[in-house]
């Protein structure tokens, strides 16, 4: 009953404002709206909600999901229509060219009050991390880390600044780069251990209800007074209010204050779709809608009150297989959370890798680059006993150096040798025994071809949400990819030696160890060489995706250039990435004394 009223609600007060159906219509090209999300669940929330009333209006809204730095060059170059989060003055590096030359119109703010800055745990803030200038004070609790969203965003550019400048003491301190969601699960984490954490906090977002944290003073000459007190505009491509009115005059309308974003985003946290919540909201709240109605028509010039209303409160479509949904989604979810509450050794095992990934990043780091350089170039004659390889290996090494890249490639090197040799050591033996069981191979193999075919991201939250970010997430996420390979050319190798071989072994009283070890990992031992070789590669082409749970290595200002548009970074971190591949794929590669692989 009480759905029904708001309905009728809605109907009387939209119908009431909705402009005449005389108005002048949008022309055929403004049909089709295409907004930015930036992934921010605040942006999330708001650019569901817009698209679900232009949708009611007889729109096609388009959402692409892209980073503040590639929306503003979309808006200038007219590929984006829409940004509903302009937050200024945090962006405004950003966007003050594109302001100026005119490719780039602000309608709005659609926010006020708003808030972005570094922000601590309450119970932190009780023991007296209260401001910037303290946060170096607490450096080894927090183990030297902040801890921020995607790479180019621009709260982190104002952390790596303050690092870089050593403001506040920082110097020492590294940026955790990873995403929004990526960040609040490291802060679950830390809250739920009671553990020290500083990162980047902001309102409107449900982060504020679901922990108790403060806002850091001391941050002005940074963030903003007022703890980044900050404005949310809603920006357009150049002349899109003129040559689409009726969607202008709709965004002029369009404004939110905290308490309806903060629902919106609460909603759109827990259900993922921005777009359904947005439909509940609105029907909750008709005299909102009413307002932003207010001279809008539909697409064709019509009264916008009773568009809007279809679909309130229609009967839920589908069949009995699509209303009687398997909750597998919920299910895994779940498991999950029940997984975070029992981690005890998990957390044990997470902090054991953490640290052997470290140790193994140090030692390769108190190296220096030259004599690195020259120890492999040796190693690589050793190994190869090929000129060629031997001279481009020291000269890759050298460009990277040159380059700036040394200590990003260093920590890329550890991750992908520490993944590759678990990997090595798990399916080495997975892959003997497969080849020595044939059947179980075949039940085996629907598990292989699941962990190679499922996408990384899929295994990449729960990974994200269990272990917090760091180096531990991308590690077990590349072992998952690149296990496959040792299991499948082992069992491959194993299963290709040749009878006479084995029955050779047997007419000699050898046991099946001895069988094992002097006749059948002999003869495979061309295709296992070729499943670790593989492997590694493998580990190496999860070094972007390791980057976005704050794994660091060259994947970082891949991210980072791909979130700012910097096309020359990409292409120097893109370079080093395939050096380095070349280098490793050369000299661990298996070849046959005819010098095939």
């Amino acid at each position: 009953m009480r759905r029904f009223v708001a309905i009728f609600l809605l109907a009387l007060s939209v119908i009431a404002f909705s402009a005449p159906a005389s108005a002048k219509t949008d022309p055929a090209r403004c049909r089709t709206v295409r907004m930015a999300d930036v992934g921010w669940t605040d942006v999330t929330a708001t650019t569901g909600l817009l698209a679900r009333i232009l949708h009611g209006l007889g729109y096609q809204p388009r959402i692409s999901v892209l980073s503040v730095p590639v929306t503003l060059n979309g808006l200038s170059r007219g590929d984006v229509d829409i940004f509903l989060g302009n937050w200024m003055p945090m962006q405004q590096s950003d966007i003050a060219p594109y302001i100026k030359d005119g490719s780039i119109a602000r309608v709005r703010a659609n926010l006020t009050d708003a808030r972005y800055t570094l922000a601590v745990p309450a119970y932190l803030y009780k023991q007296g991390l209260t401001d910037f200038s303290k946060i170096a004070d607490f450096g080894d609790a927090l183990d030297h880390k902040i801890y921020g969203i995607e790479p180019g965003n621009d709260g982190n550019r104002l952390v790596l600044g303050m690092i870089k400048k050593d403001q506040f003491g920082l110097g020492g301190f590294n940026l955790v780069e990873s995403s929004e969601q990526g960040m609040l699960a490291q802060v679950e984490r830390k809250v739920r251990q009671k553990k020290a954490i500083v990162f980047l906090g902001w309102q409107p977002h449900p982060m504020n209800d679901r922990f108790d944290m403060r806002y850091l003073s001391g941050g002005d000459d940074v963030f903003g007074p007022n703890f980044g007190g900050a404005k949310v505009y809603t920006v357009t491509r150049r002349g899109f209010s003129q040559q689409c009115p009726n969607v202008g005059r709709l965004l002029d309308n369009l404004a939110f204050d905290v308490e309806d974003e903060n629902a919106l985003m609460q909603g759109v946290t827990k259900t993922g779709n921005a777009q359904a919540v947005a439909q509940r909201w609105l029907e909750a709240h008709p005299d909102k809608l009413e307002a932003w109605l207010k001279g809008v028509t539909t697409f064709d010039g019509k009264p916008a009150g009773p568009a809007m209303l279809k679909g309130f409160g229609a009967p839920k479509a589908g069949n009995f297989i699509t209303q009687h949904k398997i909750p597998v989604g919920n299910w895994i979810a779940d498991a999950v959370e029940w997984t975070k509450s029992h981690s005890a050794l998990l957390d044990i095992v997470s902090s054991g890798v953490s640290t052997s990934v470290k140790t193994l990043t140090r030692g390769l780091s108190a190296v220096p680059p030259l004599l690195f350089i020259a120890i492999a170039t040796v190693l690589t004659w050793l190994l190869r006993r090929s000129i060629p390889i031997t001279v481009f290996v020291p000269l890759a090494l050298l460009f990277i150096l040159n380059q700036g890249y040394w200590g990003a490639t260093i920590q890329t090197l550890a991750l992908v040798v520490f993944a590759a040799a678990i990997s090595t050591a798990i399916g080495v033996p997975i892959g003997i025994w497969a080849g020595h069981r044939p059947r179980a191979y075949e039940g085996l193999r629907s598990v292989l071809d699941l962990m190679q075919t499922l996408p990384t991201f899929v295994y990449l939250i729960p990974t994200l949400v269990v272990f917090g970010l760091g180096v531990v997430p991308g590690l077990i996420s590349t072992i998952i990819f690149a296990l496959p390979a040792p299991i499948r050319l082992t069992q491959l190798g194993i299963m290709g030696v040749p009878k006479p071989l084995l029955e050779a072994g047997k007419s000699f009283g050898a046991t099946k160890w001895q069988l094992l070890l002097r006749v059948e990992l002999p003869a495979a031992s061309g295709s296992i060489l070729a499943g670790i070789t593989q492997c590694i590669m493998l580990s190496l082409s999860m070094v972007v995706i390791a980057a976005l749970v704050g794994a660091g290595g060259l994947g970082v200002p891949v991210v980072r250039a791909l979130n700012t548009v910097q096309v020359g970074m990409g292409f120097e971190a893109g370079l080093a990435i395939v050096l380095l591949a070349i280098i490793l794929d050369r000299v661990t590669r298996h070849e046959t004394k005819g010098g095939q692989q």
